[in-house]
């Protein structure tokens, strides 16, 4: 490891150390326990994120978490705001990844002020697809309001995705999941958002699993440093090694290798890394110093917040 302290900022958290945020039995404990751990992992913000379901669950959770932060000023350091991701992305196979396909729906500017009402001003992220955004209104709602809009769990085409950024799209959500595993050669949605780098913050899940490697610094090497961004994804499994878990109401396996799937192997949900273990990894699998390390786990995300507010 460094010797050199880096604040970690991840802008993607679902959960922490058993701790599930979409879970429906949140309580003040587990919630400062969490946010205790977080701090101990050097973790120093995050986004605590709420996936897709159905509107009433999801507008209960963030009431629930909004209350319960501003109940506890501990909570309220580490949580510096809430990522919404869903239920407005692409409902189909690979793309839906593990987000119930039930509860997807097309993006609506009602739908999407409810959601923002329960969360009372704390909305940092929402991620969507531009191509299940009727004339991308929901995209211009969040523009207007200084909420960084990204693409994810998406296929748009290249003029959906132009027409996207020209709306006020300005980030993209872990590139190179919430897609198939099988796509076209060249014709896919990773290369489209890479072809696009320049306009984006692009986030990576970089763990080794969700992404291997070499493709990771293959994709370093197109966005620059600059805009680009390490998240976890990190579920409730984060941080407790392998095993059986629930995660959201649905059963999964964390694996020796630290992969997090499904029950069937059918696909990732989320991750059970944490910062201080994407830290090593940049430094050994990748060769990435401190200072680039410290660029895409610290500064960056907190540019992304302080851009957006």
């Amino acid at each position: 490891m460094s010797s050199r302290k880096i604040a970690y900022v991840d802008l993607q958290v679902n959960g922490y150390h058993g701790l599930d945020f979409n879970g429906d039995q949140l309580s003040a404990g587990s919630l400062n326990t969490a946010c205790q751990r977080l701090k101990a992992d050097g973790v120093a913000g995050i986004l605590a994120t709420i996936t897709t379901d159905t509107l009433q669950r999801m507008t209960t959770r963030l009431a629930r978490l909004v209350a319960l932060r501003e109940a506890d000023p501990l909570v309220g350091r580490i949580i510096r705001g809430i990522h919404i991701e869903g239920p407005f992305i692409n409902p189909n196979p690979g793309y839906v990844g593990a987000h119930p396909a039930t509860a997807v729906q097309p993006a609506s500017t009602d739908l999407m002020q409810r959601l923002m009402d329960a969360a009372k001003g704390l909305t940092r992220i929402v991620t969507l697809a531009p191509e299940c955004d009727p004339c991308l209104t929901v995209t211009k709602q969040l523009a207007r309001q200084d909420i960084c809009v990204a693409a994810g769990h998406c296929n748009p085409t290249l003029d959906q995705l132009d027409a996207a950024l020209d709306a006020g799209l300005s980030m993209f959500t872990h590139l190179g999941n919430g897609c198939p595993l099988q796509l076209h050669r060249h014709d896919n949605i990773i290369q489209r958002a890479l072809s696009r780098a320049s306009k984006l913050w692009i986030s990576f899940i970089a763990d080794g699993i969700h992404i291997p490697w070499p493709a990771l610094g293959n994709y370093l090497a197109v966005t620059g440093m600059e805009r680009a961004v390490v998240v976890t994804d990190a579920i409730s499994a984060a941080g407790l090694g392998p095993g059986r878990y629930v995660h959201g109401g649905q059963e999964l396996v964390v694996d020796d290798e630290g992969g997090t799937w499904s029950a069937d192997r059918a696909h990732l949900m989320g991750s059970a890394t944490t910062m201080p273990q994407i830290e090593a990894n940049l430094k050994h699998k990748l060769g990435l110093g401190d200072r680039q390390i410290a660029t895409l786990t610290s500064e960056n995300p907190q540019r992304v917040l302080e851009q957006n507010r």
